[in-house]
């Protein structure tokens, strides 16, 4: 059976957007690929996805005919979506448990709890609110 690692939009998008760390996440996606480990993610990863690169075009930051060449490229990395039932609902204890403004990223936890396998987050601030008590979520600033 293949490993899973949850992995969050922001891991993908450092592989896409020339950012900080973006040659830590390439190091890591190649090592996972290398392992034969799958990257999953909650149904609302693509959706972030698109959402960041359209904020970036919108802000002016990245032209119109970038962003869509980068979103075609996004799309093809295979990262497997799932759910479980009881999704939003564990999110919004995880949310309120660690006092997150939103429930977003809480639902990346939720998936990797459910799943029991660990998660990578390229944001920093869900890193710093939940390290402490969730050991199974890395930071991709503190990978080598």
């Amino acid at each position: 059976m293949t490993s899973q690692i949850c992995v969050d939009s922001g891991i993908l998008l450092k592989l896409l957007l020339n950012e900080p760390d973006s040659h830590l996440a390439e190091a890591l996606w190649r090592g996972w690929v290398t392992a034969g480990v799958q990257p999953v993610a909650p149904y609302l990863f693509w959706f972030e996805v698109t959402a960041v690169l359209r904020k970036l075009t919108h802000r002016g930051l990245i032209q119109p005919e970038m962003a869509q060449k980068i979103l075609e490229k996004a799309l093809q990395f295979e990262v497997a979506l799932q759910t479980f039932d009881g999704i939003h609902a564990r999110a919004w204890q995880l949310a309120t448990e660690f006092g997150r403004p939103t429930a977003y990223d809480t639902h990346y936890l939720a998936l990797a709890e459910h799943l029991g396998c660990p998660f990578w987050t390229a944001d920093q601030r869900l890193f710093n609110a939940v390290s402490d008590k969730l050991e199974w979520v890395h930071f991709l600033g503190d990978f080598k």
